[in-house]
């Protein structure tokens, strides 16, 4: 059989983007699932585009708190005792990635790819027409006094100093002129007006999908198991036939590094298990995205209904989920918004694809020059997926890529 031109394995955001935008530059895709269009990660996230995410979960001094949340298994970051032997040389990672000399080139380079993915996605929107399955109401980053409120303040600098927009907030009325029934106990925050959001996640991967396949691209369900590279065609070993392509690319997420390690690439991915609990319409007026820091969860608009979720479980693929973790967050966010309607919630949890350093894989494997990575974004996969779609386009079609992509390269470890 003929091989492929370029086969794309995954099709949550990250691999339906990039499918799309190697379509746009005249090449021939298919996407290769094993269970199809955003199955995982991408059909349950909180829907944001968080290009005001600059800032690392490694940061300076982090290893000083991190035992208080770790003895908490419902804290805001926790890792399951049994799980903690094998997350540690991850763990090592992360808390070298937190050192002064590389936690400054991190919040650089995640600055340069969300602007590049913010305008990737304007072009994305307009390629597409799917500015319908967009909101810009803007995001509130709450805080409990105005002692946490000035902690934050050396994150928000940060941030304007890459040109982030963000007013600061100090009084519940202030808060209240933008978002109504929020507890008192919140007197401060950080509102960024430019925060943009999708009605719903797994409707807009969706619709890029569809633009896919309008075009001519082919989206096939396989189980893919490895990968193997042998001249200039790479072979996919499948549950079934083996698949032949001239380029491929891997952007499977949480399930990415097995791959890669079929190729003898060792990438140091975790998995960042999140959780949420969606409520049906008319939960709450809800106006612009809530983001409880100090709690670690967010609370959304997905449709016509209210997405409370968040959190960080590292505990790998295998085992059952926690769902009193989402009742915990539920349980918070009822505390915090007495008006919320807490009846009627659909439960979920996703994978997110973790790097130490909080920055994708995104780059050519080291060990077959016809494969290109494009993972690792941990909960910034649906912000970050226009930028990474282009980077991979230009890398797979030896053109200049728009940002330098070294900081991103799987050889960096």
């Amino acid at each position: 059989m003929k091989p492929h031109d370029i086969i794309v394995i995954g099709a949550g955001i990250v691999g339906v983007s990039t499918a799309l935008a190697l379509q746009m530059k005249g090449r021939s895709v298919c996407i290769l699932d094993r269970s199809g269009v955003a199955a995982e990660a991408s059909r349950g996230n909180a829907g944001a585009f968080a290009f005001a995410d600059i800032i690392p979960l490694a940061t300076p001094g982090i290893m000083r708190k991190a035992p208080k949340w770790l003895l908490d298994p419902m804290g805001p970051l926790s890792i399951p005792p049994a799980y903690a032997l094998k997350i540690a040389p991850w763990m090592l990672r992360f808390w070298r990635a937190s050192w002064a000399d590389r936690y400054g080139a991190a919040v650089t380079a995640q600055a340069d790819l969300m602007a590049l993915s913010r305008s990737a996605l304007v072009r994305q929107i307009a390629a597409t027409k799917g500015a319908d399955l967009i909101r810009q109401d803007g995001q509130l980053e709450l805080y409990e006094g105005e002692r946490a409120f000035r902690a934050g303040q050396a994150g928000w600098a940060q941030r304007r100093a890459h040109g982030i927009a963000a007013t600061p907030l100090q009084s519940p009325e202030a808060i209240a002129a933008i978002q109504k029934g929020l507890h008192r106990r919140f007197t401060h925050a950080m509102f960024t007006p430019d925060w943009m959001s999708t009605t719903d996640p797994r409707v807009w991967t969706d619709h890029l999908a569809q633009q896919f396949c309008q075009g001519g691209g082919v989206i096939a369900q396989a189980d893919v198991r490895s990968v193997a590279q042998n001249g200039d065609i790479v072979t996919l070993t499948t549950a079934n036939d083996p698949i032949h392509a001239k380029n491929v690319v891997i952007a499977a997420g949480a399930w990415s590094h097995h791959l890669a390690a079929t190729m003898g690439d060792r990438i140091p991915l975790e998995t960042e298990r999140g959780y949420n609990t969606t409520l049906p319409a008319g939960a709450f007026d809800l106006r612009t995205q809530l983001t409880f820091g100090g709690h670690g969860f967010v609370v959304t608009k997905i449709g016509d209904g209210v997405r409370v979720g968040g959190a960080v479980e590292l505990g790998g693929l295998k085992r059952a989920p926690t769902y009193k973790r989402a009742d915990i967050l539920l349980r918070k966010a009822a505390q915090f918004l007495p008006e919320l309607n807490t009846n009627g919630g659909a439960q979920w949890m996703g994978f997110r694809p973790s790097m130490p350093d909080s920055l994708p894989v995104i780059g050519r494997s080291a060990r077959c020059d016809k494969v290109h990575y494009a993972f690792g974004h941990g909960h910034l996969g649906l912000t970050q997926a226009a930028g990474t779609a282009e980077i991979i386009a230009a890398l797979v079609t030896h053109t200049v890529a728009p940002i330098l992509t070294s900081p991103y390269a799987p050889t960096r470890f």
